[in-house]
């Protein structure tokens, strides 16, 4: 016996219809090279529709892929919905990887149409040469001053939306069919691309609702910092417009003054970005008024203790620590004090914020051991981590759908190592590709940066092992001093002593000027392998 229920379809168009009737009047603020322009929900979703139509007219057929090169703006929000919600694909795309991946990662998608930052020109227009299927290139000017290239493939954004002669009419959707298309940043192997549909997007906003995980309502101010090339900005302009909050959008004026003016300018009540990200606003915080934060999420790598409290010290605000992933919407956790946590003085209930926290509604989580048997939720015994649920990869699009990350029974290999305590926390132990063998026993890369970067003559610090005739591999320390302080090798032994078990103190730190990052803010362990071994090599 099936229920009797209506049979309404989870596309982006609800959350379209939703936003323009209740919160059409509540605003978009876009930071452009000069200045910055507000409308509101009401004037986004009109011209949407008139996108659309301007799609129409460029003949992009259904289910092309429709590629962006863009900052966090209003007309990349417009793409966000006038894209998916009249059938075809969105594909953002992260302008700060290198050239041959970008050219890669195009031909993948076999991208019919780009549409570019005018600020961003330099970098896409020599990729076309390399990008056959690419027809059209539609400029958006966020106030840039690059010359663009006498080419007939060239459209003006604002040109191409007054040339639609009115909105497109709605077409029909099914809540499965493909939404939006992110690629991942190729830190092991060639960019895998990951391919959203309408459902997993609609019930991942829902899920960032949720008063235990982001609890965004129509009262917030939200600013997206993680960019919106990076895994549909986490979710969170889907969730804004879910919710009816206002939004506050950085553009291209991503300095740490910037974003900070910014934010205190606009009253911003909850903002999402990566560690290097918060790292970057420290000096600042004691000039600023933003009593008006009340959540502030840090993701994408780990979160070290050293900065959650110079944070709280400074705001009265402690950083939020989540954990998700390009094939999982991204998010999957969130962390929050629990009931069980309520007897626990302060220091521990800040340690339990710096964990990814318990899996959100509608997500699962499993450990495994080597042989994929199941590890114990003691909080102690480590294992790989799998996930499952609705707004979780089934299997990669393009030439690397077939990548061996999924299990015979559909659940995602996450290549992490962690532990899940009783309550259903997660803690991330290491990479399993970052882990330190040492004398058969494992060392946690992530612990040991953390206890590292505790160290206030450390600004970062980056764990890699390297080989040792004795032990197999050693850890070495890649560590960047904080400005005006020097850093002796003995002094930051001394400071691990009694932090971490002794045979974990690195025999060997590597002083460098700065730690490669990868385009989305994490230590690019890859890259500091080889520096150490052109380094060594030259020794």
């Amino acid at each position: 016996m099936r229920g009797l229920m209506q049979e309404r379809a989870l596309d982006l168009s609800v959350l379209m219809r939703r936003v323009e009737q209740l919160s059409g009047h509540k605003k978009i603020v876009t930071a452009t090279v000069d200045g910055e322009v507000v409308a509101t929900w009401q004037q986004v979703v009109g011209r949407a529709r008139r996108l659309a139509a301007a799609l129409d007219l460029l003949d992009v057929p259904r289910d092309a892929r429709v590629g962006t090169f863009g900052w966090n703006s209003q007309r990349h929000l417009e793409l966000y919905l006038a894209v998916p919600s009249w059938g075809r694909v969105l594909h953002t795309i992260n302008h700060r990887l290198f050239a041959a991946e970008l050219a890669y990662i195009v031909n993948d998608a076999a991208d019919d149409v780009l549409f570019v930052d005018r600020t961003l020109i330099p970098t896409v227009w020599p990729l076309l040469e390399r990008c056959p299927t690419v027809r059209h290139v539609v400029v958006m000017d966020d106030g840039g001053t690059n010359e663009l290239p006498g080419d007939s493939r060239i459209v003006d954004y604002e040109t191409l939306l007054a040339r639609a002669a009115g909105p497109a009419p709605p077409v029909t959707l099914d809540e499965n069919d493909a939404a939006a298309l992110c690629y991942t940043s190729g830190t092991t192997g060639r960019p895998k691309g990951v391919l959203y549909s309408h459902r997993s997007i609609v019930l991942h906003a829902l899920m960032l609702l949720g008063v235990d995980a982001f609890a965004i309502s129509e009262r917030d101010v939200v600013m997206p910092i993680v960019p919106m090339f990076h895994v549909n900005a986490w979710g969170l302009p889907h969730a804004a417009m879910l919710a009816g909050s206002d939004l506050v959008l950085p553009g291209p004026a991503t300095s740490p003054a910037e974003l900070a003016h910014r934010m205190a300018r606009h009253r911003v009540t909850f903002t999402a970005g990566v560690p290097a990200v918060w790292r970057g606003l420290l000096p600042l915080l004691g000039e600023l008024d933003l009593s008006s934060l009340r959540m502030v999420v840090s993701g994408g790598s780990p979160l070290p203790e050293s900065l959650a409290r110079a944070w709280y010290d400074a705001t009265g605000v402690r950083l939020t620590s989540s954990w998700g992933m390009t094939e999982t919407s991204p998010l999957v956790a969130c962390s929050r004090i629990a009931t069980a946590h309520d007897e626990l003085d302060p220091d521990a209930q800040a340690a339990v914020l710096r964990t990814p926290g318990p899996p959100i509604p509608l997500t699962e989580l499993r450990l495994v051991d080597d042989e994929d048997k199941p590890v114990e939720r003691d909080g102690v015994t480590p294992g790989e981590l799998q996930v499952a649920g609705p707004t979780v990869a089934s299997a990669y699009f393009g030439s690397d759908q077939g990548a061996p990350k999924f299990t015979e029974d559909g659940w995602l290999r996450t290549g992490d190592i962690a532990t899940i305590d009783r309550y259903g926390y997660v803690r991330i132990v290491d990479r399993a590709k970052d882990l330190v063998k040492s004398g058969g026993e494992w060392i946690s890369s992530v612990e040991l940066e953390n206890e590292i970067m505790a160290h206030p003559g450390v600004a970062e610090a980056a764990v890699i092992a390297i080989p040792d005739d004795r032990w197999g591999e050693r850890p070495l320390a890649c560590v960047v001093t904080t400005p005006g302080r020097g850093l002796d090798a003995a002094d930051l032994r001394a400071h691990l002593t009694g932090r971490v078990a002794s045979w974990w103190i690195p025999e060997r730190i590597w002083l460098l000027p700065a730690i490669p990052k990868t385009a989305t803010g994490k230590f690019a362990k890859v890259a500091l392998r080889e520096q150490y071994a052109a380094h060594h090599h030259n020794d």
